[in-house]
């Protein structure tokens, strides 16, 4: 922690003793020594003591004696004799602030203050890099990537205040200022980042404890951009509660103080210069100049063009205005050496220049607004008509006055910077090359047309357009500022040395945004006008819907709702009014309305692929569902819901010249229905906090232990806050996605397509971005997303920035042509039924993968069992019936065969039978016969027969021929059946 002399007076007494005892003593005059006081005790009391200047002067010094209290003080204008221990006044030439202590001369680093500097690369090298510059004025902080630190630490006896004055024009630097005690530890304060300056020096105060105070003032630049920085400026540094002031201070050179008990010194006026401590200011010979506050002359230089100016006079009752020639004050130039010119002959009429459009001449010849509800092109006010409404902002293009909300002002000097020449406004020569010449535009706000307010998300808030020209033989610097919160201005844009006539536009996004400021600078090399030819020039400055302003044109109202007492019959929302007849018609499906399109169905714009309107038809919204169609005539169906919330995604690290490290930082907002959060992209550097909200936004982001942040984000602007489309295709209207590394067979990438309006210097059309989302089941993570690898900030032109967005959720929805079933074998009379996805899977969520299926079956085991069983059953049956059959069949044969012997050997005639009965005998050989040979089957089939009465078979007999078809077709039919059974 840095403490210089903090405790310098507790060692006083012991000096003094330890002096004695080490040296040979010697008298002493009373210039040999001076006197200070010890460290106040508890009880507020201290003690006045001699101190020898000499280290062998030890004897005669005065004893040591009562001093005053602790809280005595001084008023300004007055110092403590130590002597006397009485307040005195300062003399003629000095001045005192009485209990404060103040810096206003910078030609060298004061005493008490350190300096330090740092460059860090990566957090590991560390070189010196302290390079303040001090002018004379103020000092100057360094604009290369180094954490600069100046400190002071002073020691308080009562509660006091710090007060300093400083200019800090540039965001591309962090400035802060903040108080540590003497053990290192920050003291309360709201904030300890400066606010930006707007076109003057700042005055910033805070309150300091009593005792040990280190103030810390530390800057760091990062110069992300070709042209330099402008560095923070600092001066007069004053702080009040310290000791007793024991000595008044001399005037610098180029102040005086003539009167005793002055609290400060006041500068000398112009062609006057003084000494240090002067009391009065010299003149200068006439053939010299010195500027206000000057510690000697110069000789005066030959008169040139550069060192006058020219403006006009405000117009005369007769609409004439006269050419007016000015000194460039303070006068340092001489017409009276050979060569000087004269200035030229002021009064020469000309004939005023046109009102800008929305104003009127008046009677008085000055032009004046018109009143609401009416228009002008710059002569006179006519009434909008019926059905339409006035196209209020403002549009400067002739330049006779200054506007009234337009000012000029130079940062050096109290006087004009920019001044007005009929078709332009232009520089003035300044008394320093180094001068800040500015030039801001206030505005109070903005309001949208009473027709586009229901289209506030969809519209533009506000435009400025500009057209400008800078004509620099050195390497001068033109800014374009958008100042915020009143207070605090942000670089839009810079150009350096010489720029043709060109038109720059800006889109305003929030009403905070109430001031714009044009600063032109001509060289950073220090010197008085060598430069004064250079000069920027602006011929006309437009801005759209801004509050206060005038008329230019009326357009047609009929783009969204009715508002009670209005003059305009508005279409209802999806409906445009047909040109010329006030009639609204409604829009085609799937449309919505540009309020920037010509009034007619030409302001209904066809919604892009797989988006659908809102509800206010003033934007096209994706829901993040999609169904696309593939080659083989399926369809897939996406989900982006998942990945619907902010995401973030960081550039490689970059690096500036001097090694600072800095990557870019995007916010992508994928889809999503109304009323859904944006992505939003903020400047957290300043306090204004600007923000900017879409689908896709840019920061810088610069690492830095500033103000306790790892992180600190500036410069956010949109690359899309509208959705163009949602398709397969690689080109949608103009903007086309690069070729990335080949995605899956057979499955697409979806890429959403974006724009923004706001346009820029390099972006005439403005930003536009494309978000390529590809298929990888194996990425879990929701923001593995990629930029061009030959691009690595994202974007090759600057202006179409390109994302590679990888991820489960970006595959299509899982149906049931993404698996298949595979069947197990029956075990145990179980079968499963397992289903399983198709391989390589390219598919996510949707139809889950259906359960195993358990069902019944019959084993191989069963069924051969019961084969064989049924096989052996059958086999058997039929063996047994081909023995029935065949001992059926030789019974049959028998009996035939006994009746063809017993038929005598004739042919076709029959015995004649007594009886039917067969004969005794016949029936006892038969079974017999039959017994020996038929089958235990068989023998039981017997014993089953039917029999009379008496024991015999009973045997119709019919004739011979008729026994003998009957045998013939029992002997057929039984070969029949015999053989369709086999």
């Amino acid at each position: 922690c840095f403490q210089p002399s903090l405790f310098h007076h507790l060692s006083i007494v012991c000096f003094y003793v330890q002096l004695c005892e080490t040296h040979t003593c010697v008298s002493s005059l009373q210039s040999d020594y001076h006197f200070e006081y010890t460290e106040c005790d508890v009880l507020g009391s201290r003690w006045r003591v001699a101190v020898p200047n000499k280290a062998d002067t030890c004897t005669g010094l005065p004893d040591p004696v009562k001093g005053t209290q602790c809280t005595f003080s001084c008023n300004e204008g007055e110092y403590l004799d130590m002597q006397s221990q009485q307040c005195q006044k300062c003399a003629a030439g000095t001045y005192s602030l009485g209990t404060s202590v103040a810096f206003d001369e910078w030609d060298s680093l004061p005493s008490g203050f350190v300096t330090h500097g740092v460059i860090t690369n990566e957090g590991y090298d560390q070189t010196d890099c302290s390079k303040l510059v001090f002018t004379g004025d103020y000092i100057a902080s360094n604009t290369d990537e180094c954490t600069a630190t100046l400190s002071y630490a002073v020691n308080l006896k009562q509660p006091g205040t710090l007060s300093f004055e400083y200019f800090y024009p540039d965001n591309s630097i962090y400035f802060e200022f903040f108080v540590q005690n003497d053990q290192c530890q920050s003291t309360d304060s709201n904030s300890r980042w400066m606010r930006i300056s707007e076109n003057s020096w700042s005055k910033y105060t805070v309150e300091l404890n009593k005792g040990n105070n280190v103030l810390y003032w530390r800057t760091i630049a990062y110069s992300l951009q070709s042209s330099a920085v402008k560095p923070v400026l600092l001066r007069n540094i004053q702080i009040s509660g310290v000791a007793y002031t024991s000595e008044c201070f001399h005037c610098k050179p180029g102040t005086h103080s003539a009167n005793p008990g002055s609290a400060r010194c006041t500068p000398c006026p112009a062609d006057t210069y003084s000494n240090k401590g002067a009391t009065t200011c010299r003149e200068c010979e006439e053939d010299k100049y010195a500027v206000i506050g000057s510690a000697s002359c110069k000789p005066r230089p030959a008169c040139t063009s550069s060192d006058y100016f020219y403006t006009h006079t405000p117009c005369d009752s007769e609409g004439k205005t006269q050419l007016m020639y000015k000194w460039i004050e303070p006068k340092i130039c001489t017409e009276t050496v050979e060569g000087a010119l004269k200035l030229p002959a002021s009064g020469e009429r000309q004939t005023c220049p046109p009102c800008n459009p929305g104003f009127f001449v008046s009677n008085s010849s000055s032009c004046e607004p018109c009143p609401s509800g009416s228009f002008s092109n710059g002569t006179v006010c006519t009434e909008c008509p019926a059905g339409t409404e006035p196209v209020v902002g403002f549009e400067y293009k002739w330049w006779n006055t200054m506007p009234a909300n337009m000012k000029s002002s130079l940062l050096s000097f109290v006087m004009a910077a920019w001044e007005v020449a009929g078709e332009y406004i232009y520089t003035t020569p300044g008394d320093q090359d180094t001068d800040y010449l500015m030039l801001t535009l206030s505005v109070p706000g903005y309001r949208l047309p009473q027709s586009m307010v229901k289209d506030a998300e969809r519209s533009e808030l506000s435009r400025i357009t500009f057209v400008f020209e800078t004509i620099c033989t050195a390497d001068c610097e033109l800014y374009f500022l958008a100042g915020y919160n009143q207070w605090n201005n942000d670089v839009v844009e810079r150009w350096n040395g010489r720029n043709h006539k060109q038109s720059y536009s800006y889109l305003i996004q929030s009403n905070s945004t109430v001031s714009f400021t044009w600063t032109f600078k001509r060289t950073e090399e220090y010197g008085m006008r060598n430069y004064s030819a250079d000069v920027a020039k602006i011929y006309s400055i437009v801005i759209t819907n801004a509050i206060g302003g005038v008329a230019t044109k009326c357009r047609r109202c009929a783009l969204t709702s009715v508002k009670a007492g209005s003059a305009c019959v508005l279409c209802p929302p999806g409906h445009y009014m047909v040109n010329g007849t006030g009639a609204c018609q409604k829009c085609p499906p799937n449309t919505f309305i540009r309020t920037d399109q010509p009034v007619g169905e030409a302001a209904c714009i066809r919604c892009g692929p797989n988006t659908k309107t809102n509800k206010a038809y003033t934007a096209c919204l994706s829901d993040c569902m999609l169904d696309v169609r593939t080659s083989k005539g399926g369809r897939l169906h996406y989900d982006f819901s998942p990945l619907a919330n902010v995401t973030s995604v960081h550039s490689s690290p970059r690096f500036t010249n001097k090694g600072l490290r800095y990557f870019h930082r995007f916010n992508l907002g994928l889809c999503g229905t109304e009323g859904r959060m944006p992505a939003s992209c903020v400047d957290n550097v300043t306090e204004s906090g600007r923000e900017v909200k879409g689908y896709v936004c840019q920061s810088t982001v610069v690492p830095s232990d500033i103000r306790s942040q790892s992180l600190v984000s500036s410069q956010p602007f949109l690359i899309g806050d509208s959705l163009i489309g949602v398709t397969t295709e690689t080109k949608l209207g103009n903007i086309s996605s690069p070729k990335w590394f080949p995605a899956a067979v057979g499955l697409p990438d979806v890429i959403f397509y974006y724009r923004s309006s706001d346009a820029t210097q390099a972006c005439k059309q403005g930003r536009s971005a494309t978000v390529r989302m590809r298929c990888d089941p194996a990425v879990t993570t929701k923001d593995h997303i990629m930029l061009p690898s030959n691009c690595s900030e994202g974007t090759c032109d600057g202006c179409t920035f390109h994302f590679l967005w990888q991820s489960q959720h970006a595959c299509p929805l899982c149906t049931k042509n993404h698996y298949r079933e595979i069947v197990s074998a029956c075990i145990q009379g179980i079968q499963r039924t397992t289903y399983v996805w198709q391989h390589p899977v390219q598919c996510y969520g949707g139809q889950p993968l259906p359960a195993q299926k358990v069902s019944a079956c019959v084993t191989l085991d069963f069924w051969l069992k019961f084969g064989v069983s049924t096989g052996a059953v059958a086999a058997v049956l039929l063996i047994s019936l081909i023995c029935y059959f065949w001992k059926k069949t030789r019974k049959l044969q028998y009996k035939y065969s006994r009746l063809m012997m017993t038929s005598g050997g004739r042919e076709c005639e029959l015995p004649t039978a007594d009886s039917c009965a067969i004969m005794e005998g016949e029936d006892a050989e038969d079974d017999l016969m039959d017994l020996t040979k038929k089958s235990f089957f068989t023998k039981i089939k017997s014993f089953s027969r039917e029999r009379t009465s008496d024991g015999f078979d009973s045997v119709p007999l019919k004739s011979s021929s008729s026994h003998l078809n009957l045998t013939e077709k029992l002997v057929h039919t039984f070969i029949t059946a015999t053989v369709r059974l086999l």
